[in-house]
Order: C-alpha cells, then sequence, then structure tokens
C-alpha cells in the first residue's frame, strides 16, 4: 500500500498526543481518587466498578481517529487493469522445419493451439494482429479486437521453406503504424511476439529489423520453439525416386535472444507445448494489463466512522452519555 499524500501522516502525531494525554488524564484522576476518597466508602457504594469498560469507547475513538489520518493521507493499492489501445503482433515462423514432431504433435501444431489459446485469453480492449513468415512475411489479420479473424487465421496456416525473421518484425512494425493515434498523436503501445525455431535464412538480416524496432519503441519479444534433437524429412520434388533421409533443424536460441535484447523484449525458450503455454501466459500478464494505483481512502473513512458509532453506542449503553 502506498500514499498519494504521505506527508498528511503528520498528524498522526496529534492522535498520538491525545493517547499519551488520556494516559495521563486517566493517572491523574485514580491519584486524585485514592487521595480524597474512602476506598471503603466507595465500595459500599458503587460494589461493581466499569473496569476495562470505561476505555473501551476511548481506546475505539483513538483507533478511528488512527484510520481517519491515514485515509486523510489518500491510501492506495496496486491493482492490474487492461490497457487501452495497446496492439499485440503474434508473428509465427511458418518455415518447413517447424514440421518437426520432437514437440508434440509437431511444432507448427503446438504452437497453433498455444497462439490461440493466448488471442483468446487477452483482454478484448487489445488489438491483435497475426503475421505469418518463412521466406517471406504477411500481414495475415491487421490488427483489430476482433478474435475471430486472428484464431480463424492461426488455426489455418500453411507451411513453406526458409526463416526471414527480419522481414516479420517489418511487417510487423508496419502494421502497427495502421493503428490509429489517440486524441494527442500518441501512437498506440505496441509489442511484437516472434514464435521461431531458426535463424533468419532469407530477407534482410535481424539487426535492421532491430534496429528499426527499437526506433519505434516496440519491443520485440521472442520464442525459440523446439529442441537441439528436431529433424524432418524434406521430400524433394527432383528427386521423387530417392528415399529423402531425415535432416536435423535443431532450435536457434541465440539469434532470438539477440533481437530481444537489443529491443529491450524478454526471451523465452520453450520446448513444449505446456512451456509454450507458460510463456504466452507470462507475455499476456505483462502486455494485457498495466498497474495503477487506486486510492482506497474510502475504506478507511468507512471503517472509522463505523468505529465511532460503536464507541458512542457503548457510552450509551454503559454510562447513558456519549463521548
Amino acid at each position: 500500500m502506498t500514499f498519494l499524500s504521505p506527508w498528511r501522516l503528520v498528524f498522526l502525531a496529534v492522535v498520538a498526543a491525545l493517547f499519551v494525554a488520556y494516559l495521563l488524564v486517566q493517572r491523574q484522576r485514580k491519584t486524585y481518587a485514592l487521595r480524597f476518597s474512602s476506598v471503603d466508602l466507595f465500595d459500599e457504594i458503587v460494589p461493581e466498578r466499569p473496569g476495562i469498560r470505561r476505555h473501551l469507547p476511548a481506546g475505539l475513538t483513538i483507533l478511528a481517529l488512527l484510520l481517519m489520518v491515514t485515509g486523510f493521507a489518500q491510501p492506495a493499492r496496486s491493482v492490474e487493469v487492461p490497457r487501452e489501445r495497446a496492439t499485440v503482433i503474434v508473428a509465427i515462423d511458418v518455415s518447413l522445419s517447424m514440421e518437426a514432431d520432437d514437440v508434440a504433435p509437431t511444432r507448427i501444431m503446438a504452437a497453433q493451439a498455444a497462439a490461440t489459446e493466448f488471442v483468446e485469453e487477452l483482454p478484448p480492449t487489445l488489438n491483435v494482429g497475426v503475421v505469418a513468415f518463412a521466406g517471406t512475411a504477411s500481414v495475415l489479420v491487421p490488427p483489430t479486437t476482433d478474435r475471430t479473424p486472428a484464431i480463424t487465421t492461426i488455426e489455418g496456416l500453411e507451411l513453406a521453406e526458409r526463416t526471414a525473421v527480419g522481414e516479420a518484425i517489418f511487417t510487423s512494425l508496419e502494421a502497427i503504424k495502421n493503428v490509429p493515434a489517440d486524441s494527442s498523436g500518441n501512437p498506440a503501445p505496441a509489442v511484437i511476439v516472434v514464435l521461431s525455431d531458426g535463424a533468419t535464412t532469407a530477407g534482410r538480416p535481424d539487426t535492421l529489423a532491430a534496429q528499426a524496432a527499437l526506433d519505434a519503441g516496440v519491443p520485440v519479444s521472442t520464442i525459440s520453439f523446439g529442441t537441439p534433437f528436431g529433424s524432418i524429412i524434406y521430400d524433394d520434388p527432383a528427386t521423387p525416386q530417392i528415399e529423402d533421409a531425415p535432416i536435423g533443424v535443431p532450435v536457434d536460441e541465440s539469434s532470438l535472444r539477440t533481437v530481444s535484447d537489443a529491443t529491450n523484449g524478454t526471451f523465452f525458450s520453450a520446448s513444449s507445448l505446456e512451456e509454450l503455454n507458460s510463456v504466452y501466459d507470462n507475455i499476456g500478464s505483462a502486455i494485457g494489463f498495466e498497474t495503477e494505483d487506486r486510492e482506497i481512502t474510502d475504506w478507511f473513512i468507512g471503517a472509522s466512522l463505523a468505529l465511532l458509532v460503536i464507541a458512542a453506542g457503548l457510552n450509551l449503553f454503559w454510562f447513558q452519555r456519549l463521548p
């Protein structure tokens, strides 16, 4: 918990002074009572003394004052609220290596399942776009709050040759530019999520794309998906009579980590569908919400009023008077 006006807590010293004064008055009253009265006579006249009941209303009043001063300092707590106008571009690698089955059932099918769940669980106020890339990159779904096109597109992805991570970033940046600015002309906050299993083999280099994303203020979070032991069977149409041997397609983490580091994004490594789902959950929490302080003054004022009412009620019930 934080305070929006912490300097007002100085008034707690006043409440503390009242508490000390109350203790001193009670001590002085006890001294006078013993000095100027007959204890035996008092016991006969008032056989039942109020005891701690006499101090309870005063204690509740002091506590109520403490809560009032705390509320006066405008206490606040941090809460997560859905971000408005934020844009997420999900860029999915559809190169042939994503057909490897080292992640069950295959890399691409696991990626599709996790990406679909990710899109479904994002706050409805976020724009979501989908970019697919192999040797080239293209925007399959422009940023929109409608989840249906994104989910349908992700489920229908088809594989192609080569990998162009740099082109995927450039294409995602162009899609983000099409999101309207706010009334002050500020662009919508955005992030690019790239899921791939390999390094760039086509198109513009990753370094140029990363610099473009950094200049635009758009972090690129990357997910390397797969294991070092992945392989595929590539059917060469030029030699159909020859049985093709498995081709190793180990995951390449270093290039993706370099991109995320250069753009102030986050790198993740996933080697299973469960890990990929967990990664998407983390990303969704990071980009789908922002933390802001919400004032909770009314909580403290309400509690202090309740204590004052209780203190007054006890005084009336026990002593037939108000404080």
